[in-house]
């Protein structure tokens, strides 16, 4: 029972303190499950992002749903997701309520605006990190580069990466294991 009320309340913290989305939860959830409470370990929790991020839904709840999972099956999944969701859904309810009234102030509308680059700021410094794990290097670099630029500069779906992605690991193996033999 313990250990479901510590992944409620850690995922419910994530919920309530972060701004930005998913994205801008992914260095407070990789803190906690990683480093805090070591639920995971590092190689695990990039594995698990990756999973989250392949299959259909929001991805802070996705991840919760896999670290819950991982913890106590099921019923940790649901208590995760629960804890992850929560924050948001009574946020969203407060601002609905408020919205309507506020809109229009000048100071909301700065604060709003000065938020922004911290999103951005959440978003992007978790990437260095995330990038050793995964054992991207100087020369392996490109390949992310590449990947966002085809996404964000030209258009490309980012199944298409994905696919493109397999099939050069593919073919950098098959390389790989003729020249070793």
């Amino acid at each position: 029972m313990r250990l479901y009320f510590q992944i409620f309340s850690s995922f419910f913290r994530i919920g309530a303190f972060t701004i930005g989305g998913g994205y801008a939860m992914i260095p407070l959830i990789q803190d906690e499950v990683v480093e805090r409470k070591r639920w995971l370990g590092e190689e695990e929790f990039i594995d698990m992002l990756a999973l989250a991020q392949s299959v259909p839904g929001i991805l802070a709840i996705n991840t919760s749903v896999f670290v819950g999972y991982r913890l106590r099956g099921i019923h940790g999944s649901i208590v995760a997701a629960l804890g992850c969701a929560l924050p948001s859904f009574l946020m969203i309810l407060l601002i609905a309520l408020c919205f309507m009234q506020i809109s229009d102030n000048s100071v909301v509308e700065s604060i709003f605006k000065g938020i922004r680059p911290a999103v951005v700021a959440l978003i992007v410094a978790p990437l260095w990190k995330m990038s050793r794990s995964a054992g991207v290097g100087w020369s392996t670099a490109w390949i992310p580069v590449v990947a966002a630029l085809l996404i964000w500069k030209m258009g490309v779906s980012p199944i298409v990466v994905v696919l493109l992605a397999i099939v050069g690991g593919v073919m950098c193996y098959v390389i790989r294991r003729r020249s070793s033999s």
